[in-house]
């Protein structure tokens, strides 16, 4: 082979190898890159599906929502009073009778006010009469049950104004009913012209007759 054709193939025996090794880089990066970590939009959702299973749930508070509480477990907001609670006297609706039995005494009606359900105590209501506060002795000796009004249930008591048979008293038109010493809000009644001297009141009954005081 002469001089210049050996030159001629060493010349393209070079070419073609530089060729393949340029190949053989371009491969290797390719492949690198394609182990690289992804960043793309599927990559972070894939992401976010493997939170673990165990973290907490989205509460009202941290999405900005508002938690309710239950009124009965202390707040329905309706008002209503939880079932068993002692009456007072603005849960109640009020009237009053006169009636002639027994020399002459007021009846006081008591019915729960609609969607309230209360106890009545069983201890005879607190009546007052007049500025001075005159107040009703019992006129039972023992004690009552206590009733609770819820719906229909309708309590009774018997106040015997004037327990005296001299003559004189206060007159007076108007009673103070509370239920117990302790109520923060005591109805006025009317109940007419009455004679007040030593009145008693009977306990709270469920019969209108049970309710006559005899004192």
């Amino acid at each position: 082979m002469s001089g210049n054709r050996r030159k001629a193939a060493l010349a393209t025996t070079v070419f073609v190898g530089g060729a393949m090794f340029l190949t053989a880089c371009q491969d290797a990066d390719t492949g690198a890159d394609a182990g690289a970590p992804q960043t793309s939009a599927s990559a972070t959702a894939a992401a976010g599906a493997a939170t673990p299973s165990g973290s907490p749930a989205a509460t009202p508070e941290a999405s900005g929502g508002t938690a309710k509480t239950d009124k009965n477990g202390g707040g329905t907001g309706s008002g209503q009073k939880p079932v068993g609670q002692v009456c007072g006297a603005n849960d109640i609706a009020w009237s009053t009778k006169s009636e002639t039995q027994a020399g002459g005494y007021i009846l006081v009606v008591a019915k729960a006010k609609p969607g309230i359900s209360c106890t009545l105590p069983a201890v005879h209501p607190t009546i007052a009469f007049g500025s001075d506060g005159t107040e009703a002795g019992p006129a039972e000796q023992s004690t009552g049950k206590q009733i609770t009004l819820s719906g229909n249930t309708t309590a009774y008591a018997g106040v015997n104004p004037k327990t005296t048979s001299a003559n004189g008293g206060k007159e007076l038109d108007s009673i103070i009913v509370a239920i117990g010493n302790d109520d923060p809000d005591p109805v006025s009644l009317p109940v007419g012209t009455i004679t007040v001297d030593k009145p008693v009141v009977t306990n709270w009954h469920t019969s209108p007759k049970d309710a006559v005081p005899t004192r």
